[in-house]
C-alpha cells in the first residue's frame, strides 16, 4: 500500500510541475524581458562601516555572471534589524541589466538551507515517532501543499473565482490527505464528511459576516500590492480574502474530524455491541474536549500574528472602539471566529456520520483500520 502512495505522490508532483510550467511560462518571459536576474553570492569579505552598514566583497555563484567578484554595500537602518554578515555566508543579489550598465544590490540574506534543515528535522521526528503513519503524514503534507501552491494559487493568479477554487481544492486535498492517513475505511469517510461540512460552514460564515461588515482586506500590505502587479489582472480581492480564511481553517477542522472519527472507531472496537445513539454520544463527548483546545489554537495563532500591531495600539493609546472597528482587526476577528465555529460544527457532523456508519456495521465485520 505504501508503494501505491509513493507512486501517487510522484505522479502528483509531475502534474504539479506541468501545471506550474503551463501557468507561469508567460510570466517568466515577462520577467526576462525586464532583464532582472536574481543570483546567489558568497561573502568573501565583510567590512562594517559607519552605523549598521557593511561593505561586502561577493563572489557570484550562479547565473550568467558566475564566478565574478563584486563589492556592494548592505544598508541596515535600525540596530534591531541588524544582520551580522560574515565571510562564508550567502546573500541574494539582484542584477538589473540595461543597455548602458548593470546595477546590483543585495536583496536578502540566504535562509533556504537553514529552512531545509529545519524541515528535514520535522520530517525525521514525524517519521521516527509515527512510523508508517508518519510517512503517510509526510506524503499527505506534500500533496496538500502541492495542491495549494501549484494548483490553487496559479488558478487564482489567472483570475479564476478564488472562493470556488479554494473550496474545490480544499475538498480534494482533505479527501486525499484523510484517505492516505486513515486508509480506505469508514473512519476516513466519517472524517471527510465532518471536515467538508466544517470547512463549508466556516467559509460561508466568513463570507456572510465579512460582506455584512464591509471588510475589504486592503488594510493588509500584501493585498494592496496586488493592485500594482504588472499583469494587471482584475482580481476579486474580497474573494481572495475569504479564500485565505477557508484555507486557514482547513487544517484545524481536518484535525478535529479525524480525531473524533478515530475515537468512535476505538470505542466501537472496544464494545462492538454499541448502537448508533451511543456512538454519537461518545463522539460528542470526545469532541467537546477537543473543540476547546482547537478553538484556542486558532485564536492564539491569529492573535500571535497581530502582537506587534496590538503593542503599537498600546503605545499610541488608541481607543478600543477604533481598534475593534479597524478593517485589519475586524478581518482577523472574522477569520478566527469563523474558523473556530467551523471546527466546532465539525464535531457533531463527524460524530453523527461516524455513529451512523459504525452503528450499521455488524459485530463480526469490524476490525482495526478496515472492514471485511
Amino acid at each position: 500500500m505504501l508503494r501505491i502512495y509513493c507512486f501517487f505522490l510522484v505522479a502528483f508532483l509531475a502534474f504539479c510541475l506541468f501545471v506550474t510550467e503551463t501557468v507561469y511560462a508567460q510570466d517568466e518571459q515577462e520577467v526576462n524581458n525586464d532583464s532582472i536576474e536574481l543570483v546567489r553570492a558568497r561573502v568573501i569579505e565583510s567590512k562594517e562601516e559607519e552605523g549598521y552598514n557593511f561593505l561586502l566583497t561577493l563572489e557570484i555563484t550562479g547565473g550568467s555572471y558566475d564566478g565574478q567578484v563584486i563589492k556592494l554595500p548592505y544598508v541596515q537602518t535600525h540596530p534591531d534589524t541588524r544582520i551580522e554578515i560574515r565571510p562564508g555566508d550567502e546573500v541574494l543579489v539582484q542584477l538589473a541589466k540595461n543597455r548602458e550598465n548593470i546595477k546590483a544590490h543585495v536583496s536578502e540574506y540566504v535562509r533556504d538551507q537553514k529552512l531545509l534543515y529545519l524541515a528535514l528535522t520535522f520530517i525525521f521526528i514525524l517519521i521516527l515517532m509515527g512510523g508508517k503513519k508518519g510517512i503517510k503524514a509526510v506524503i499527505s503534507l506534500i500533496i496538500s501543499g502541492g495542491f495549494i501552491f501549484f494548483v490553487m494559487l496559479p488558478m487564482i493568479f489567472k483570475g479564476h473565482d478564488p472562493i470556488l477554487t479554494t473550496i474545490l481544492i480544499a475538498a480534494v486535498a482533505s479527501i486525499i490527505s484523510l484517505l492516505i492517513i486513515g486508509g480506505k475505511n469508514v473512519k476516513s469517510l466519517a472524517a471527510i464528511i465532518g471536515t467538508t461540512g466544517g470547512v463549508v460552514i466556516a467559509g460561508t460564515l466568513a463570507i456572510v459576516a465579512g460582506s455584512a461588515m464591509q471588510i475589504t482586506g486592503f488594510s493588509d500590505e500584501e493585498m494592496q500590492s496586488l493592485l500594482f502587479i504588472p499583469q494587471q489582472i482584475n482580481y476579486d480581492y474580497r474573494g481572495i480574502l475569504f479564500s485565505g480564511m477557508i484555507i486557514g481553517a482547513l487544517g484545524a477542522v481536518m484535525d478535529v474530524g479525524m480525531s473524533v472519527a478515530s475515537a468512535v472507531e476505538e470505542i466501537k472496537l472496544a464494545n462492538p455491541s454499541l448502537g448508533v445513539m451511543a456512538l454519537i454520544r461518545a463522539g460528542m463527548n470526545v469532541g467537546r474536549d477537543i473543540m476547546g483546545t482547537m478553538a484556542n489554537t486558532l485564536i492564539f495563532a491569529y492573535t500571535g500574528g497581530a502582537v506587534p500591531l496590538m503593542l503599537s495600539f498600546l503605545a499610541y493609546n488608541t481607543p478600543l472602539i477604533k481598534i475593534i472597528n479597524l478593517d485589519l482587526i475586524a478581518t482577523e476577528i472574522v477569520r478566527a471566529l469563523s474558523g473556530s465555529i467551523g471546527l466546532i460544527i465539525a464535531v457533531p457532523i463527524t460524530s453523527l456520520a461516524a455513529g451512523i456508519l459504525y452503528g450499521s456495521i455488524s459485530r463480526g465485520r469490524i476490525s482495526r483500520g478496515r472492514f471485511s
